[in-house]
């Protein structure tokens, strides 16, 4: 107990002299306490602001709605235009000109005999020098995204590998499919001119090609009727060329067989890229050649891995085939425009050069 013998803090309550006090009734935090802090808003003009909201409360403004908002920007700067997607107006694109894939004619042979040596025709480049390729058609016509992963790749194994790394790796990989070709192609054609024979061991052929042909041994044995192998087709019409792998019967159903090589795994036919377009493509010459005494509705897309593991086989329904034909139109009528705009700069390019030796000529 103590006595306080003068007021207390300045700003707290004043205690009488000789009060009596607790210690434990005693805090300082009272006298510590500092001086209500004043608001902000204590200086506006209330009776001003509150005219201010009522004014806008009862405005116009505020009864609009996002419809009559879009209405009046439509009306002030027009209608808004929505641009249609890249995806959906792919999907929905057709060839300016549909030419038919099949081209059965009243003297055409539809049935033929399948015994014998399968047909093989040499391209000739002699005769046919300014016809493109299938190959080069598809490969000047890739889609940007296309690019985009292509080059990337190419970035990524030029990284790993270095330049002649590359080079010498892309080579190794085209020798190995040659040699994959060579072969399946000497055992379809054994087989076609030897009745009843099993096909050839693989240890006969190269080591690099070992690995693939055990990888595509169980798609062989559903292989039968072969009646061309490694032979040209020529679309007249169209204009263009390719090399077909090689028709054959696949499990009872004729077949334009394309026979590829792959690291990866390829389980899905959207994992062939453009090899389905491809096949379409030989189909829809080989049924327009004059050479060919048959038509061809099914496709046969046979993936073959080095290790030896069991290839994927694909199989195209005429469904699919003709599909895939319209795709090959419409990127065979890309190629023609592009060589077109090619063709007008090539032209512009020499007028500009002639008319420099020859100032006074006006073109």
């Amino acid at each position: 107990m103590f006595v306080v013998n003068r007021a207390a803090c300045v700003g707290g309550p004043v205690v009488s002299l000789c009060t009596a006090l607790s210690v434990s009734k005693f805090s300082a935090c009272r006298c510590l306490r500092s001086a209500k802090r004043r608001s902000p808003y204590s200086s506006v003009d209330s009776e001003r602001y509150s005219s201010l909201v009522k004014s806008v409360m009862s405005s116009r403004v505020s009864s609009q709605t996002p419809d009559t908002l879009q209405a009046q920007d439509e009306h002030m700067y027009g209608p808004v235009v929505k641009a249609s997607t890249p995806s959906s107006k792919q999907a929905h694109r057709v060839p300016k000109t549909l030419h038919p894939f099949l081209h059965f004619k009243e003297t055409l042979e539809t049935e033929e005999s399948e015994s014998g040596p399968p047909t093989r025709i040499v391209l000739n480049r002699a005769d046919t020098p300014l016809v493109p390729s299938v190959t080069r058609i598809l490969q000047e016509t890739l889609s940007p995204s296309q690019i985009f992963y292509l080059e990337r790749w190419k970035k990524k194994m030029v990284a790993e590998l270095g330049e002649q790394g590359f080079k010498d790796y892309s080579q190794n990989l085209f020798r190995q499919g040659k040699l994959f070709h060579s072969a399946v192609e000497d055992i379809l054609t054994s087989c076609a001119t030897r009745e009843n024979t099993n096909p050839p061991e693989t240890s006969e052929y190269p080591p690099e090609a070992q690995g693939y042909l055990e990888s595509i041994s169980h798609v062989l044995n559903d292989v039968r009727a072969v009646r061309a192998t490694e032979s040209t087709v020529h679309h007249d019409t169209l204009n263009y060329l390719g090399i077909l792998d090689c028709v054959a019967r696949y499990r009872g159903v004729l077949c334009v067989i394309d026979w590829k090589t792959s690291e990866k795994p390829k389980p899905f036919l959207s994992n062939t890229y453009d090899n389905p377009v491809q096949v379409a493509a030989y189909a829809g010459a080989l049924n327009n050649d004059a050479n060919y005494k048959y038509q061809v509705e099914h496709g046969l897309i046979v993936v073959a891995y080095k290790d030896g593991s069991p290839a994927h086989a694909h199989q195209l329904s005429s469904e699919l085939m003709l599909k895939y034909w319209n795709t090959w139109l419409i990127r065979l009528e890309e190629c023609t425009e592009q060589s077109t705009q090619q063709d007008g700069k090539l032209l512009f390019k020499i007028i500009l050069t002639v008319s420099s030796f020859f100032p006074n000529i006006h073109v």
